[in-house]
């Protein structure tokens, strides 16, 4: 029985280990951030960066990219995505969601404006319809 307990400090210390380790990782992550704080990407970065971080949330991958600009405070972007597959493939849903990073291209959040048919020429109308 006294074997156990000394196994299970073990793991104990081997979990602190780790830990100590992760939060020395997140330092240096903060070093490299603060020496990247002026190294802003170029648009083509912030694409790859964007599409990347929004697949890896939303678990969709986006199919194409319809708006991106600089904004005051980063990126903005709408991603189209696929969201439910049907036959013929016209009527698959495709949704469009607007994507905001910040000025080095994290994502800060999304959320879903709209959701229309593939087939459809353009589900968006003039004045809001």
């Amino acid at each position: 029985m006294s074997n156990e307990p000394t196994a299970n400090r073990g793991n104990k210390s081997t979990k602190n280990t780790r830990n100590n380790n992760s939060n020395t990782g997140n330092e240096d992550n903060g070093n490299t951030d603060n020496s990247t704080a002026d190294h802003r990407p170029s648009p083509m970065e912030v694409l790859r960066q964007a599409r990347a971080q929004f697949a890896e949330l939303t678990g969709t991958a986006a199919e194409s990219v319809s708006s991106f600009e600089q904004t005051e405070d980063g990126w903005s972007l709408e991603v189209e995505v696929l969201e439910l597959e049907r036959v013929p493939d016209t009527m698959s849903l495709m949704a469009s969601y607007q994507v905001e990073l910040d000025a080095q291209g994290q994502l800060t959040g999304y959320r879903r404006v709209q959701r229309y048919e593939r087939g459809r020429a353009d589900a968006r109308r003039p004045g809001g319809r």
